[in-house]
Formats: C-alpha cells, sequence, structure tokens
C-alpha cells in the first residue's frame, strides 16, 4: 500500500500506503477536504478501488458528510471521530485498516484531522499484521499558501511534525497568494522544521499551483511523490486541551447570521484564537456549507447536510463564543 501524507490525508494501497496530510493553522481550513476529492476522483480514473478514512479531530465528522458522493462502485467511506486518547484512537484507526484491507481495496485514503500525532500513526503501520499487508509509499504535505506567519509553540511543531516526512508539499489557494507570500510560506516552514532540530528543508519539492489547473502529469507527480525518513524533538503536549473544538447542533440560524457571527468571533482576539469555523446550515428545502477563516470565507450550496455549527481553535472562550452565536 502507499501512504500520502498530506497533514490532513493518508491513502493506502495493498501494495503501498498513501498518507495525506494538510498545514494551514496548522492543519485546520487548509483545503485539504478539497483535495482529497480531487485526488481520489483522478485515482478512479486510474482504475483503483478505493476507501476513504475520514479522521476528524471532534466528536461530529462534519467532512465526510461532504464526500458521500463519491461513494460507488469504485469508492467507499469509513471515519473515525475523535475526542479520545491515543491508544483507544490507536485502536480504532487499527480495527478500520484491517477491515478495509480485508474487503480488497487496492487504495486506501486516510485523511487524518489537521491535528493529529504523526507518529500515532506510523507506530500503528508497524503491528501485524499491518506490517505485511500496507507500506508507506507517498507523503504529501498541504499548506496553506497564506499561512500565518505566527503561530503557537504547539501549532509550529505540528507544522514540522506533520511535514518532515512529506515527499511532497503542496500548497492550497496558490492561486489567492502572491509569490512572495509563497515563499515565504516555504521559509517558515523550514525555519520551524530548524527549531525542532529536522535536517529535512524543502525547496523544489513544493507545488504551488492553482488546483484547478492541475494537470495528469501533476498528479502523477503527487501518486508518486514518495516519502523522505527523518528526525526531529518531539513536542509532548495534549492535542485535545491545546486545539478545542466547540460544537453547536441546531441553532435555527441564518446563512447571514452566522456568517456576521463568524465574522465577529474572527476579528476579536477575547474569544480566543479561532482557527477556522465549519458548519451546514438549512436553506430553502436545501444545505448551505459554510467554511470561515482568518483568510477567506466561502458559502457555497451542498446536497446533504446536518444543521451544525464547529468552532476550532485554541485557547477558546466558549461561554463568550456561544453568545455570539446564538445572538448574531
Amino acid at each position: 500500500m502507499d501512504i500520502c501524507l498530506q497533514m490532513g490525508y493518508t491513502v493506502f494501497h495493498r501494495e503501498g500506503c498513501l498518507w495525506y496530510r494538510s498545514i494551514s493553522s496548522p492543519g485546520l481550513g487548509s483545503g485539504k477536504t478539497t483535495f482529497l476529492r480531487k485526488y481520489v476522483q483522478y485515482l478512479i480514473q486510474q482504475g483503483h478501488n478505493v476507501c476513504i478514512l475520514e479522521n476528524d479531530f471532534g466528536a461530529v465528522n462534519v467532512d465526510a458528510m461532504l464526500l458521500q458522493d463519491l461513494i460507488g462502485e469504485r469508492c467507499d467511506i469509513e471515519t473515525i471521530s475523535g475526542g479520545c486518547d491515543c491508544d483507544t484512537h490507536q485502536r480504532r484507526m487499527r480495527t478500520k485498516l484491517i477491515s478495509m484491507a480485508m474487503r480488497g481495496f487496492d487504495r486506501v485514503v486516510i485523511e487524518p484531522s489537521g491535528i493529529f500525532d504523526v507518529d500515532e500513526f506510523y507506530d500503528i503501520l508497524r503491528d501485524e499484521p499491518l506490517d505485511r499487508w500496507y507500506a508507506l509509499g507517498n507523503v504529501v504535505a498541504i499548506v496553506g499558501a497564506r499561512l500565518e506567519d505566527k503561530l503557537s509553540p504547539q501549532a509550529e511543531y505540528l507544522l514540522a511534525s506533520e511535514a518532515a516526512s512529506a515527499g511532497l508539499v503542496v500548497m492550497s489557494r496558490a492561486q489567492q497568494a502572491s509569490r512572495a507570500q509563497a515563499e515565504a510560506v516555504v521559509a517558515h516552514l523550514n525555519r520551524t522544521l530548524a527549531a525542532c532540530r529536522c535536517p529535512r528543508r524543502f525547496g523544489d519539492d513544493v507545488l504551488c499551483k492553482d488546483w484547478a489547473a492541475l494537470t495528469d502529469a501533476d498528479w502523477e507527480r503527487i501518486d508518486r511523490c514518495g516519502w523522505q525518513q527523518t528526525s526531529y524533538v518531539k513536542l509532548h503536549f495534549d492535542e485535545h486541551e491545546a486545539f478545542t473544538s466547540l460544537y453547536f447542533l441546531e441553532l435555527g440560524r441564518t446563512a447571514e447570521q452566522l456568517q456576521r457571527a463568524a465574522r465577529t468571533l474572527l476579528q476579536d482576539a477575547k474569544y480566543g484564537h479561532i482557527l477556522r469555523i465549519k458548519g451546514f446550515i438549512p436553506d430553502r428545502g436545501g444545505w448551505l456549507e459554510l467554511n470561515a477563516a482568518r483568510d477567506a470565507m466561502t458559502l457555497q450550496p451542498i446536497p446533504n447536510g446536518q444543521e451544525v455549527l464547529i468552532v476550532i481553535g485554541e485557547g477558546l472562550d466558549k461561554a463568550a463564543i456561544e453568545a455570539v452565536v446564538k445572538r448574531l
């Protein structure tokens, strides 16, 4: 099997495993689900049978809902929701991987949350019988082309650890960034790697291009990028304490009201360091998907959803945030 790492994704084949993870702030809101959709569509076109394993940091796996239309003869989706301790999460992932191997998929694409301990995943692959069924093939790191220049120590560490082994860094939202901004992000990533005493540095192994313009040759490059074995000094901290997800169900708010609330929360530090706001909103018999971060906000129709708003960040003031989303 192959693994494609994108600070946000992982893909396995029975002859290789593709691991993909995505980095934005550090990995939340970087566009990893969009990338996953495009990548899986490419794999299906190449004749692969694909299973997607969606791993979400919080208790509600919103991203999996956005991929339901991919399910068909050559694609299926499994999910793991977070909120549990490391040992429990490893057991859940190990069970899922065993099950998928027995179902005959030749590619398993794993999308971990933007917050995910890379070592936890690598450790699982060393276990019986996974060490015989899966082999690390590709690691792809998705990094936002407008990544914040200053992150918390925990976020800086996640940025470095989740990109360190990548065979390729793929920039998200490259069309929204200048060349100087994209180069500054690569320099930021390399400084962060140096701070973790990691020898890895990125240069030519960065793909900075509008995803709408990616060619078959680009996807082939991504699918054959490989990975690099490296080392870094591990920072020990509880990711569930450093990063928080707040869930608000059935708010009964309109899209305009929630957009206004999102702008308020993202613009004022008193609510905490908010990395991303996402959710589904019922609208005229259909559904809208809201995605908001400091540098962008989108609202687009989707076929299915669940009325929920999720706020993800560090040091969040739950009471103050709840007051905003229920009032504005």
